[in-house]
Order: structure tokens, then C-alpha cells, then sequence
């Protein structure tokens, strides 16, 4: 009964703290509330692959995250992009939970330049969800599609469909993995403010507003935070940029649940 009790309570921890499928990452956009569908770095593999277009270099991004500081709520991610000729391919994954309650995926995109300025990426993910032995998994393929513009310099705005096709989870009451649309914006005030908002809506939940600063304190080190309704979530964070290497830290915190801390670590090449 303990156990079963357990259970139920991880997973509706799961679906408060995140949709079914969607998992974001990064210790940068998490420390900005995951406002972070205009930010191009490796990242944008999990946040918006129209974004990672505008890679320029090799890049390999690990990130890490703790919800609410309870073991069972660990996600883990990884991210790669490789510019080509034309274009950049991406792949990479997440897992979530713990070995009774499960998610994970594993995908391939590819992004391009389309004009001055316009981005665009698809991808695709082998997506799972895997409950206690007696429940079993699921495994099936979703899509992710993104576009991510350069308005002026300083302007940048970006919309991402995750799980386009609508994928199943099983057809006892037409379950699906969720479908996440995101649109937003960001603005760099100077070199050393840059602020990012953004809209999400799951079609099974209501709109949530996302919104997140990052400001340079000195050379190579930001500070940063952000603001999230729906429910109603603060973070913050801290990263430093040696000449190949970035790193970043954080916290979420929630009124009621406490603290959710993550870490990223990403390597650029030469």
C-alpha cells in the first residue's frame, strides 16, 4: 500500500512539474524561468531546434536537474550539435525519474539557414515512458519543429510545436504525449542586459508565461533570473564562460514544494 501510495504521488508530482514528454534543459534558460525558445546555443535541441541554425561551432552540452530535491525527480540531458556545409545536425536525450516511473528520449534534427536572418529545425525523438514492472512502457516516435528570426541585432523571437503528430501513450481514454506550442521573444538592451519572454500553451493545460534576465556582472560571469505563472515558479542562477567551457547553476523554488536546483556544463570547440 506504501509503495502504491508512493507511486501515485510521483506521478502527479510528474505531471504538475512537467508535461509528458517535454523536458527542457540547460542550466542558462532553467536559471530564466525556461523562457528559452530564442536562445541559440546547443540547448535548442531540447527548447527549440530552429535555434540551433545559428550554431557556429561544435558544441556538447550536459545538464542536470534535482525536482524539489527528492531522488525519485532527477532528469538528465544531453545535447549535440555539429555545423555543416549547410546546415547543423543535432542529436541527443533526456531521462527522467526513477527506475518505477521512467521518461526518456532519444532524437536526431537537422536546422538550417533559410534567409537573412530566418531559421528553421525539425527533429525527431524515439520517446518512452516506462512505469513499475507490473504496468510495463510505452515507446513511440514524436516530431519537433522550430523557427527562430533575427528582427534587428539586438531583437530576436522564435516560436517551437513540440510533439507535432500528436503521438500516442496508449488509447485507454485517447492518451497522448503531450503537445506543447511556444512562442517568444527576447531583447538585448546592451552587452551586458538581456531579458526573454514567452507564452506556452499545452492543449491540455492553461497558458503559461515565462519570463527570464541575464545580466553580465563582470567579464564571462552572469547573473541571472526569471518568473513562471501557472503555477507560479521564481529561479535564479549564476555562469561563468572560460575560453572553451561554460558552466551554469541554479535554483527553481516553488511556495509550496521547495527547491529544485540544476547545473549545466557545455564544451565549444575551437
Amino acid at each position: 500500500m506504501l509503495k502504491l501510495l508512493l507511486s501515485g504521488l510521483l506521478i502527479g508530482l510528474f505531471q504538475f512539474s512537467y508535461a509528458q514528454g517535454w523536458v527542457p534543459s540547460g542550466g542558462k534558460s532553467m536559471s530564466m524561468a525556461n523562457a528559452s525558445v530564442c536562445n541559440n546555443d546547443v540547448w535548442g535541441f531540447h527548447n527549440n531546434p530552429g535555434a540551433l541554425a545559428d550554431v557556429e561551432k561544435i558544441t556538447v552540452g550536459l545538464s542536470y536537474e534535482n525536482r524539489f530535491l527528492l531522488k525519485e525527480l532527477q532528469s538528465q540531458g544531453i545535447a549535440v550539435a555539429v555545423p555543416l556545409k549547410m546546415g547543423v545536425l543535432s542529436f541527443g536525450g533526456h531521462m527522467y525519474g526513477y527506475n518505477q516511473f521512467r521518461s526518456y528520449k532519444a532524437g536526431l534534427g537537422y536546422s538550417m539557414k533559410l534567409a537573412d536572418k530566418f531559421y528553421a529545425g525539425v527533429q525527431l525523438n524515439y520517446q518512452g515512458l516506462r512505469l513499475s514492472q507490473n504496468y510495463g512502457g510505452v515507446n513511440s516516435m514524436t516530431a519537433e519543429v522550430g523557427v527562430y528570426g533575427k528582427i534587428t541585432d539586438q531583437w530576436k523571437v522564435g516560436i517551437a510545436v513540440f510533439n507535432l503528430g500528436r503521438s500516442k501513450l496508449s488509447d485507454y481514454q485517447d492518451d497522448r504525449f503531450s503537445t506543447i506550442m511556444r512562442i517568444g521573444s527576447s531583447y538585448t538592451f546592451s552587452k551586458k542586459v538581456m531579458f526573454s519572454g514567452e507564452f506556452e500553451k499545452d492543449l491540455d493545460n492553461p497558458i503559461r508565461l515565462r519570463t527570464g534576465m541575464e545580466y553580465q556582472l563582470i567579464n564571462n560571469f552572469f547573473v541571472r533570473g526569471g518568473f513562471a505563472t501557472a503555477p507560479v515558479e521564481l529561479t535564479f542562477g549564476f555562469g561563468y564562460k572560460f575560453k572553451q567551457i561554460q558552466l551554469n547553476f541554479g535554483s527553481a523554488y516553488h511556495q509550496i514544494l521547495g527547491w529544485s536546483p540544476h547545473f549545466s556544463l557545455v564544451y565549444q570547440s575551437k
